[in-house]
């Protein structure tokens, strides 16, 4: 099994240390994923900068949530599932949608479950999204505008969840009471 460096403030690369601090400071800890992520500056200045910008998104929190957590479900990330349980709850989010999300049952709006169905196309088809599917997107109530950040929250989670399948990231401890395994779907 490959090993990545898992770092702190002071074992980190010169450029990775500020990125570090701010986690820090942001956290009061510093998450394993960007721990692991110091090791490559400009990887963890880029995750750091697309969560910032899919914060400023105009979709609201329960469908960032959406987003986020179809797509860790769907990569079957074992770090961004339970993390992003424990984010959702900061968020109050209401906790039917996150088992929904955690447990691919229905939620509890047809919009949120229009917004899953066309995130999953997305990372399913790699963006080849067909005009119809497409076109129930926004018949749902979504805009252009709102494909393009589904966009944004799949760049910013292929960054997260790859690093932590290649480096096995361990669930930070503030989030192991949220752990996950996907448990029904054949073949993923």
């Amino acid at each position: 099994m490959t090993k990545f460096a898992s770092h702190s403030i002071e074992s980190a690369p010169e450029a990775s240390k500020p990125l570090l601090e701010t986690s820090f400071k942001n956290n009061g800890r510093i998450p394993g994923l960007h721990a692991v992520m110091a090791d490559a500056s400009p990887l963890l200045a880029a995750y750091n900068f697309a969560h910032q910008q899919f914060m400023a998104t105009s979709l609201t929190d329960e469908e960032k949530t959406v987003v986020w957590q179809t797509i860790n479900v769907e990569q079957n990330c074992h770090y961004c599932v339970p993390a992003h349980t424990g984010i959702a709850k900061m968020m109050k989010i209401d906790d039917a949608i996150t088992e929904a999300l955690r447990n691919e049952t229905a939620l509890p709006t047809a919009k949120l479950e229009a917004l899953r169905a066309f995130t999953l196309l997305v990372i399913q088809n790699r963006g080849f999204v067909e005009d119809a599917d497409t076109q129930a997107f926004l018949d749902a109530g979504f805009t252009t505008t709102n494909i393009l950040e589904v966009i944004l929250g799949a760049a910013q989670k292929l960054m997260s969840n790859y690093t932590n399948h290649f480096a096995k990231t361990p669930v930070d401890q503030v989030f192991q009471k949220f752990a996950w395994e996907r448990v029904s779907v054949a073949g993923k």
